[in-house]
């Protein structure tokens, strides 16, 4: 069971939201809410290198990066907000010995700040950062790089998804998705997905 993190594991849409927006004021970047949208999925680096191009930003997207994971772990400490389900369902699917795992585009500091931060951290045999495999979602190379670590094909792992890019990604992978949508991604389109779900405490029940 392959995890993604921000809108399934925890609400942080407003905290990255925030983040990136405090980082990029003293630079008179305003970052809407529909670029926001326009890089779900995409790792920090990407997001950044398009935003440098459109604005002619100064300093380059590693460095950008940096800072924003930095900033984001002191949030996480502060204001993380477990999604609905969080921590019962990974703790049910570990009592019933799936084997469980983490990909998401967030840099690794803050995927290890927040799973420790919500007490599941123990729960994930492997997790994997977009940054750690250079394409963000909806390229499948963070899910195939989960799988090679779980020593698994690809086809024997589930992912929980919650935004388009995130689906496209896991069947680019050969993977199973089930999408449940978050506030910021209920619009999307999720029509390839295996199920949707109001939220990860419908999960158990179609697992029996």
């Amino acid at each position: 069971m392959v995890f993604d993190m921000d809108g399934v594991l925890v609400d942080s849409e407003p905290m990255h939201l925030d983040a990136m927006r405090e980082l990029l004021r003293p630079y008179g970047v305003p970052y809407t809410d529909r670029e926001n949208e326009e890089f779900f999925g995409f790792t920090d680096p990407e997001v950044f290198r398009a935003l440098r191009a459109r604005y002619g930003l100064e300093p380059d997207e590693y460095d950008l990066t940096r800072r924003r994971a930095a900033l984001l772990v002191e949030l996480t400490r502060k204001r993380t907000v477990p999604m609905p389900g969080v921590p019962d369902v990974p703790n049910a699917l570990h009592r019933r010995g799936y084997r469980l795992a983490v990909a998401s585009s967030s840099a690794l500091d803050v995927i290890r700040a927040t799973v420790d931060v919500l007490g599941i951290a123990a729960l994930f045999e492997a997790v994997v950062s977009g940054l750690e495999v250079g394409r963000g979602k909806p390229a499948p190379d963070v899910f195939l790089e989960t799988a090679r670590r779980l020593d698994l094909p690809p086809r024997a792992c589930l992912v929980i998804e919650d935004s388009r890019n995130g689906l496209l990604a896991a069947k680019a992978a050969g993977m199973g998705c089930v999408a449940i949508p978050c506030p910021a991604t209920r619009h999307e389109d999720f029509s390839g997905a295996d199920f949707r779900l109001a939220t990860l405490s419908e999960l158990l029940p179609i697992l029996r």
